[in-house]
Formats: structure tokens, C-alpha cells, sequence
């Protein structure tokens, strides 16, 4: 197990580089935003933002963590309205040129929130959704011993997060704090801003110490940094265990606003009217006014030493949070004033600053002297934090067909787990770097067969107490060898740790299959934080099942509506809703080959437990036939049924493709000859449709293939989801159409029953063809 330099005392010549570079830092962030806002042309006028204030108050950890103790095999997630200050660590170390320091917020420039993939330096850890980037680091701490592989390896490198104070109101934090797993990660350092001001205000009641005892709870090593070393020593004195007990019970917003005060008004303030009051007031008489304007600021998160001390008493056996008290706004004119979350230093406030940090305005990216003490700290860091290029390594090759043509009934969702399994027997390599991710849904989701097989992955082996139980039918076999990750019943959490599996490529150079797998009606609380993920690299596949009203017996709040939609509105995902066993199979495979390369991208599968007779899918015998119909499939779409003379098509999707076909046969008896089409990708479609009109780019043949200009005829879409999900088909030929769908909660019932109530059955696809035909 890699462990951290031992707790050291910090001499006072590093001291001094330190504070040097801790104000050259917080000169370049206020700098950095300041040229954005105030010195870059603005044509058009509108606000172009930054957060000086929420910079300053990180400046002294971000000094103390990067140049001290951070290594190059630890990880870093920075509190978003913080990026300016990495911007500034990473030009101090020579990664960032300084002709990108004028771009922040620029198209093409400095991203307003750390990026991995947008950003010109490192960046570990894309942020800017509160309370994810946090999390994060619980996932990438994960993903990272799942990638290594090596029983009882524990970890290599801490996985740190920056994390603003408002950012623990997120739900989502505890969520994944609260997981049973999260204990055992001992390269967890989290270290919060507790600066105690929101966007709009001071916070009245921060509670600390509730947070303290939540995070103890959840057995992690908590860390108080309240005080620094000026304010300690001021507690020494005569009187200070009264000066400590009233900044210990004053509220926040009362502390905040004695930061505002001039010295004299300080002194008539600070006793306040307690029976302490007379001895804070003698203590106040004995020191002058520069040294009591220094130490009511001198906060344990701005105390170089004081943080040096508790980084280096961090416990690797156990999780770590350190609670380190800030001012929001810390060396800034606006230090503690309640509206200062995006307040701008004017151009005056800027020259004084830089004459007090020893720069210069209109010359700010100058660097040190070369023969300082500083320099020779920056340039002795960049040698020590200096990585290694990641290896690119190439997934191993998956078939695109593994041979098999379904016969009998059969639920997509059941295909699923099918497929896992044969890949295991025809691409052993390829199944060896799948690993599948489940809320406590593995048995109820078809993947019990897997699980059996590949067993279910844990840092170290457990006794499996039920394996000699003959009637135990899902084995629950944990080992580091597994391939199956069991999480809570927490669909962020779930998709946390997508996101990361799906960035090994990319961190480490080990390459990872991931699919979660989720009810599909908890798709949409688990979307956000999957979509940032995707922003951040990770490539992974979502499968949502059961899917929509099909699961008509549980009602209206377990059945999708607006899922189907996902693949024409999500960027960096392509999604499939298969109607048959062997669609399913074409389309995971697709899905899994696009995993974990840099061209590659995420994918949603939305799949259903509706048993249909494999026999209606019709697929071909002669092999290139089925191969031409395998790449239609891939694309989005294929022609299901043919008929001379048609007079109407009806598109349909997923299990709604029974229904399409019996109305089609209705049709034909009654004269009015229909084709049918299975829809497997709406958003490769609209795609496709798009580039045909010079937007984008992506290949058009599926349009010609599946929708023909000799064939065009009006149009019936139909699926177990939103209307509007295949409402553009009409305006590839610019045919009439009538579009069917859920547009309406569910309700419970048999299948026809719900089918009829939200018309999508048969009678309603042959209602919708006759008003177009006659």
C-alpha cells in the first residue's frame, strides 16, 4: 500500500516560498478572471462571470496540497468555481502557457469549470454540477482498483476532492458517502472550503458539527482545521480562552461582518456582552492593530503550517475528510462580504492588489525571478508531480455477430444477459474487460446468469455462506476477480461509477467494457450525472429495463414515457431500442465496440420484458443478407415487412412492433397494403437526417435502405414512449403522419388493457392508417 510522507514540520525558508507562491497564485486567479471580465473586448455586452471570491478562499489549501504533498500518482478533483486557481498552479509549474491565462471563458479557451477532455492543462477531474465532482472521486477510487486487478493491491495515489462547503447539500453526496463500500477506500481525501457563504448569502447555521458526526458515522477519519497558528497563539494569552469561546459562539453571518470592520470599530465589536467580554477586551488592549486584523483572518484553511500539519496526519487505513475553515473572498477587498460569490474587483481594487502582492497589472503573467526561492519550489514541484504518459491500449476485438438466430419467445431484456454469456464463450478476451454495475436489480434484470458465471468483484474475498445451499439459485460469489459490481439502491451512484469505469482508458490506460443496469423508469434521475460523465470521457452503456407502459401490471410510476428520446437529445450517446433477441444482441455488440477508444462514445439500450416470437423478426438465412440486415439494425432501422403497392408505412419501435405487425396483416384484408418498419435508433436516424441537410456528419444510406422515395407514403409511428420521439420520420419525404405514443401517466392493467387505454394497440394503428389512406 503507497502511504504518505510522514507528518513533518515545515521549515520557515520553505514557509516563506510557500506564502510567496500562495500570493502569486491568488494574484493569477483574481487576474485571470479580471482580464476576462474587464480587459477583453465584449462586443456584445453580456456578463461573462468568474468567482474571485470562491478562488481566494482555496488559494492556501491548493498551495499547501500541490507543493507539498500532492504525487504524481495522486488524483485531484477541484471545487468548480476554483478552476482559475488550477489554472494558476498548472502555469506556475509549467503546463499551462500563459498566453491561455487571458482566455477563461473564451471560445476555445480556459473552460469556466475544470475539464478533462476541454481544457488545455491537466485536469484529473472534470466539475461544475455540484456535489459530482466530489463524488467522483469515490468512483475513480473504484474504477481504479477494479483496473488494477491485483488482489489486495489497495490502492496507488490518493483520490482528492476540493469541495465547496455548499456542495455537502447535495443529496447526491451522501447518497454515495452512505455506501456500504466507500469505508474500505482509504485513498479518499476530501478537504471542504468551509467558508460558510452561499451564492446569496451567509449562511446562518452551517453545522459543523452535525457534519462532523454524519461523516464519523459513515466511518470516515474527520479532521477540524479551525484555527491557524495566530489565532492559537492569541488563545495562549491571558483572556484567550475567552476570545476562542466567543468566535466559537458567535453565528457566522456576526464573524462575517466583523471582517468588514476598520480596527477601532474591531475592538468595540469583538468582546461583545458576554461575561468573557471584559477579558477579550483586555487581550484586544495588548496588540496592535495589524496583528488583530491578521488573526481574526487567520483561519486554519489559510494557515500554511496548520495545513501542512493535518495533510500530513491523514489516515490511509479509513476515508478522510478535513474540515478547513475559510474567509470566501480571503486577501480580496470583498473578503466576507455576503454578496461577493461573483463580485468583480474593479480595476483600481486590481492595481492595489498587485502592489500589495509585489505584481503589476498591466504586465500580470510575469513569473519569478529565476534565482528565487519560489521558483526553485515551482520548478522543484513540476519535477516531482511529473507523469508519465498514459499508454494507449486497444480494447481486445468483439465479433459483430456472434451467430446465433433466436427462435421460440423471447423479452430483449433476457437477451441481454444471453449475450454476456456468449461472449464470454466466443470473446474471451473482449468479456474479460466487461464489467456490469447494478442497484441491487441484478436478478430482476436478467443478469443472475452472468453473475453466476463471472461472480461479483470486492477488493478482497468473502465467504460465500450459501454456497452449499442447494436451493440457492443466484450465487453470490465475492472475490477481486469478479466482474459484477453491486452498489445500493442509488441510481447516481450507479452512474457515478459508470463514468469512471468508462474513463480507465483514458486515466490509466486500461480499457474497460462498463454496462449499468437499471429499471428504466429511474433512467431519468440517474441522466444528469451520467450525461456529466460522458462530458468527462467516460464511456459506458446505460440499459434501462423494463421499459414503459409494456409493464403494465406495476403501474403508472414504474413506466417510462420520455426515455425513447435520449438518443436524439443526449450528446456523445447513441441509443437502441431493439424489438427482437438478435437486434438486441447486433446492437449491445455495436455498443461494446465503441468503448474505451478516443473516437468512441457512450450508449442506452432501452429494453423490455415482453415476451415476442422470435419467428416474426424474419431474419435472413443466406449471410449476406443477414449482414446487410445486421447493419441496417446498427444504423437505426430496417424494413420488417414489404408490400407490393403500399399505401401507408407504420414505423414502429421496440415491443410495439407486434402490434405493428398485426395491424399491417388487418390492413392487407381489408385492402390497404402497408409496410412495416422496425425503428431501432430514433437519434441515429435523426442523425442521419441531419447530415443529409449539411448539418453535422454522419452517413445517410440507412435513409435510402429504410425509407426509400419510391415508397413514400404517409406515415404511422408507433412506440411505448413519447409521440415526438419519431415524429421527424415525416419530414423525410414530407408525408402525412399520425404519431401514437404515451403521452399520459400509466395506469395498471393487462397489457391490452393499458395498450388500448393510451392507443397503441392494433385497433388504434388501423384507426391512424385508414385517416391517412381514405
Amino acid at each position: 500500500m503507497t502511504t504518505a510522507p510522514a507528518a513533518r514540520r515545515t521549515t520557515a525558508a520553505t514557509l516563506d516560498a510557500l506564502r510567496e507562491i500562495e500570493d502569486r497564485v491568488l494574484w493569477l486567479s483574481s487576474a485571470i478572471t479580471h482580464h476576462a471580465n474587464r480587459v477583453r473586448p465584449n462586443p456584445s455586452g453580456l456578463k461573462v462571470g468568474g468567482h474571485q471570491a470562491s478562488c481566494a478562499s482555496m488559494v492556501s489549501i491548493m498551495t499547501a496540497l500541490w507543493f507539498r504533498h500532492l504525487r504524481p500518482e495522486d488524483r485531484v478533483s477541484v471545487k468548480p468555481h476554483a478552476s482559475p486557481v488550477l489554472h494558476a498552479i498548472n502555469h506556475l509549474l509549467g503546463e499551462l502557457d500563459a498566453s491561455h491565462l487571458s482566455t477563461l471563458r473564451a471560445f476555445g479557451g480556459l473552460q469556466s469549470y475544470p475539464s478533462r477532455t476541454k481544457d488545455p492543462d491537466p485536469v484529473d477531474y472534470s466539475t461544475g454540477s455540484v456535489g459530482i465532482g466530489a463524488t467522483a472521486t469515490i468512483w475513480g477510487a473504484l474504477a481504479r482498483r477494479y483496473a488494477d486487478g491485483t488482489p489486495g493491491a489497495g490502492f496507488a495515489g490518493r483520490q482528492y476532492a476540493l469541495v465547496g462547503d455548499a456542495e455537502l447539500d447535495e443529496g447526491a453526496v451522501w447518497e454515495a458517502v452512505l455506501d456500504p463500500g466507500v469505508a474500505e477506500l482509504g485513498e479518499l481525501v476530501w478537504i471542504v472550503d468551509l467558508n460558510r457563504q452561499s451564492l446569496d448569502r451567509v449562511v446562518p447555521h452551517m453545522a459543523a458539527g452535525r457534519l462532523h458526526g454524519m461523516f464519523a458515522a459513515a466511518g470516515w477519519q474527520v479532521l477540524t482545521l479551525k484555527y491557524g497558528t495566530r489565532l492559537e497563539e492569541l488563545f495562549a494569552r491571558a483572556g484567550g480562552d475567552a476570545l476562542r469561546a466567543r468566535i466559537d459562539e458567535m453565528s457566522n453571518p456576526e464573524y462575517q461582518r466583523l471582517l468588514r470592520c476598520p480596527a477601532d470599530e474591531l475592538r468595540e465589536r469583538l468582546p461583545g456582552a458576554g461575561p468573557g467580554a471584559r477579558a477579550v477586551a483586555g487581550l484586544l488592549a495588548g496588540i496592535d492593530d495589524a496583528t488583530l486584523m491578521a488573526a481574526l483572518r487567520n483561519l486554519g484553511g489559510h494557515d500554511l503550517a496548520a495545513l501542512d500539519t493535518a495533510l500530513s496526519e491523514v489516515d490511509d487505513e479509513r476515508p478522510t475528510v478535513i474540515f478547513a475553515y475559510t474567509v470566501k473572498g480571503h486577501g480580496l477587498p470583498t473578503e466576507g462580504h455576503p454578496q461577493n460569490h461573483s463580485s468583480l474587483l474593479t480595476e483600481q481594487q486590481m492595481r492595489e492588489l498587485a502592489a500589495r502582492l509585489g505584481t503589476d497589472l498591466d504586465r500580470p503573467w510575469e513569473g519569478f525571478a529565476a534565482t528565487s526561492a519560489a521558483a526553485g519550489l515551482c520548478a522543484e514541484t513540476a519535477a516531482r508531480l511529473r507523469r508519465d504518459p498514459v499508454p494507449t491500449a486497444v480494447p481486445p476485438a468483439l465479433p459483430a455477430d456472434i451467430g446465433r438466430t433466436p427462435s421460440g419467445v423471447a423479452t430483449t431484456q433476457a437477451a441481454l444477459g444471453r449475450v454476456l454469456l456468449d461472449l464470454t464463450r466466443t470473446a474471451p478476451e473482449a468479456a474479460r474487460r466487461v464489467v456490469t454495475v447494478s442497484p441491487d436489480v441484478s436478478s430482476t434484470t436478467n443478469l443472475g446468469g452472468w453473475v453466476n458465471k463471472v461472480g461479483v468483484w470486492s477488493p478482497t474475498e468473502r465467504v460465500n455462506w450459501f454456497a452449499d445451499d442447494a436451493e440457492t439459485i443466484l450465487h453470490w460469489r465475492e472475490r477481486p476477480t469478479g466482474q459484477h459490481i453491486e452498489l445500493g439502491i442509488a441510481e447516481t451512484n450507479l452512474v457515478g461509477l459508470l463514468g469512471e469505469l468508462g474513463a480507465t482508458w483514458s486515466r490509466w490506460g486500461e480499457p474497460l467494457l462498463p454496462i449499468g443496469v437499471l429499471y428504466d423508469p429511474f433512467v431519468q434521475r440517474a441522466l444528469e450525472p451520467w450525461s456529466f460523465g460522458i462530458y468527462a470521457g467516460g464511456q459506458s452503456i446505460l440499459v434501462g429495463t423494463p421499459s414503459g407502459v409494456t409493464l403494465a401490471p406495476e403501474g403508472g410510476a414504474h413506466q417510462s414515457v420520455t426515455t425513447p428520446s435520449l438518443g436524439i437529445e443526449q450528446p456523445g450517446c447513441t441509443a437502441w431500442e431493439p424489438a427482437f433477441a438478435l437486434d438486441t444482441e447486433w446492437t449491445l455488440l455495436a455498443a461494446l465496440a465503441r468503448l474505451g477508444r478516443p473516437d468512441g462514445g457512450s450508449a442506452y439500450l432501452r429494453l423490455s420484458t415482453r415476451p415476442v416470437d422470435q419467428t416474426l423478426a424474419r431474419v435472413p438465412a443466406d449471410p449476406a443478407a443477414r449482414e446487410r440486415r445486421r447493419r441496417q439494425v446498427v444504423a437505426g432501422a430496417y424494413p420488417l415487412r414489404r408490400r407490393d403497392g403500399a399505401r401507408v408505412t407504420v414505423a414502429a419501435m421496440g415491443a410495439m412492433v407486434t402490434e405493428a405487425l398485426e395491424a399491417a396483416d388487418r390492413l392487407q384484408g381489408i385492402g390497404v397494403p402497408a409496410d412495416v418498419v422496425c425503428v431501432t435508433s430514433p437519434g441515429l436516424l435523426y442523425r442521419a437526417l441531419d447530415a443529409r441537410a449539411g448539418h453535422g456528419e454522419a452517413a445517410d444510406w440507412i435513409l435510402d435502405q429504410v425509407f426509400p422515395a419510391e415508397r413514400a407514403t404517409p406515415l404511422v409511428t408507433v412506440l411505448d414512449g413519447h409521440p415526438h420521439t419519431l415524429a421527424f420520420l415525416a419530414s423525410i419525404h414530407h408525408v402525412p403522419i399520425r404519431r401514437l405514443g404515451v403521452t399520459r401517466f400509466g395506469q395498471s392493467g393487462s397489457l391490452a388493457d393499458v395498450y388500448r387505454h393510451h392507443r397503441i394497440d392494433a385497433d388504434s394503428i388501423v384507426r391512424a392508417a385508414l385517416d391517412l389512406t381514405e
